[in-house]
């Protein structure tokens, strides 16, 4: 089967992997926050974005690959974290780290996820991020700076945007419930979507393995958009943000910073990239596409830019590039495509990815990546 011809775009990955996912974990993957108008907005902000084509160049085949953070990436975005991906599918951040490695691009897994660092170690390639959701604990914190350094995390991401569990409306009417429980209502869903049952039903039901460590007995009552991770963590501040900066020999990346205050302070105490981004909006309804918000944090700062938040294919990717990321990560694509295809999913996304880019570079008469940030974005109103 050519997967191209029938799965040339994310919108037919994002219909197959609704088709064949309980409902409510597609919503658990899908939702945004309050009505989900940051969710559109990230959207229509980036629909806005044009760029003019340039002709009479001849023959070209761009060139797509980078060096980030002083490693070499033969393309220029990575697989963001997304909490209890193993919920989406059975073996998630194995099939994702696998992926990753092969594709020459990073992979980044979350402390939330449902593998931990040492399950993954076998697995990583050389490009391995460590998102950090800050623990109150001094000690837990210095502990799973080892584990995630041990396993062969080089690069460490603190989220900074998540200092509360978010109201997930979307999430919450599904049914999914914290800590999951099983109920009629959830087993009914199951029942009709027979490919992911059997797949969990043979992995078993995903839990936060890197948490297990710190957690002594099981804990109920949580908001259902709660997990087992908010009775660890705490929400960050600078001294925190100094900490880490001290204790992680590697390259020290802060996410969700979206204002340019914000962004010179993070610099000057020593984080080498910041992330741009509103968590996909997921956490707050309220603010403004990510991507208005790139060209005033870019000038901002002089260190490395990565871009998330409502990319959806290659134009998307070079429409950040243009405005000044230097890197980009997708975290719902990569999901979508798994839970579509399984194991073939990724390496499907990062071909489809590749080859919208160099189609679209070719209208724009760039050879490589680099020109890209010499286009003149025009504002499509």
């Amino acid at each position: 089967m050519d997967l191209h011809q029938r799965y040339p775009g994310l919108d037919d990955l994002k219909r197959r992997a609704k088709a064949r996912l309980p409902r409510f974990v597609w919503d658990y993957l899908d939702s945004g926050t309050g009505a989900e108008a940051a969710r559109a907005r990230n959207r229509s902000g980036l629909d806005r974005i044009g760029l003019l084509p340039s002709v009479l160049h001849g023959e070209m085949t761009p060139e797509l690959a980078c060096d980030f953070l002083g490693t070499s990436h033969a393309l220029p975005f990575g697989i963001a974290p997304v909490g209890m991906s193993g919920l989406i599918w059975p073996d998630a951040e194995g099939i994702l780290a696998r992926s990753a490695a092969a594709a020459g691009i990073p992979f980044c897994l979350s402390t939330v996820a449902s593998q931990s660092p040492e399950d993954l170690a076998p697995h990583l390639g050389k490009n391995a991020w460590f998102q950090l959701y800050p623990p109150k604990d001094e000690a837990m914190r210095a502990d799973l700076l080892v584990r995630a350094r041990d396993a062969g995390f080089k690069t460490l991401v603190l989220t900074v945007d998540v200092p509360a569990a978010s109201r997930r409306e979307r999430q919450t009417r599904s049914g999914l419930t914290q800590p999951p429980r099983l109920t009629p209502r959830l087993l009914a869903q199951i029942a009709r979507r027979p490919a992911w049952a059997l797949g969990m039903a043979r992995a078993g039901m995903p839990r936060m393995r890197t948490l297990d460590k710190y957690i002594s007995a099981p804990q109920a009552n949580l908001p259902p958009t709660a997990h087992i991770g908010y009775l660890l963590r705490t929400s960050p501040d600078w001294g925190y943000v100094d900490w880490l900066r001290q204790n992680w020999e590697g390259a020290f990346v802060v996410k969700g910073v979206l204002r340019p205050a914000d962004a010179r302070r993070l610099q000057e105490a020593g984080a080498d990239a910041l992330w741009v981004s509103n968590h996909g909006g997921r956490q707050f309804d309220g603010c403004p596409a990510a991507i208005d918000l790139l060209p005033d944090i870019r000038s901002s700062v002089d260190i490395p830019l990565i871009f998330d938040s409502g990319i959806e294919g290659g134009l998307d990717i070079l429409r950040a590039l243009a405005l000044g990321a230097d890197f980009i990560m997708l975290g719902r694509a990569f999901h979508y495509a798994l839970a579509a295809l399984g194991a073939a999913g990724p390496a499907h996304l990062c071909d489809m990815l590749a080859k919208d880019m160099q189609a679209n570079m070719s209208q724009l008469g760039l050879t490589g990546l680099k020109a890209v940030r010499s286009l003149q974005p025009q504002n499509l109103g």
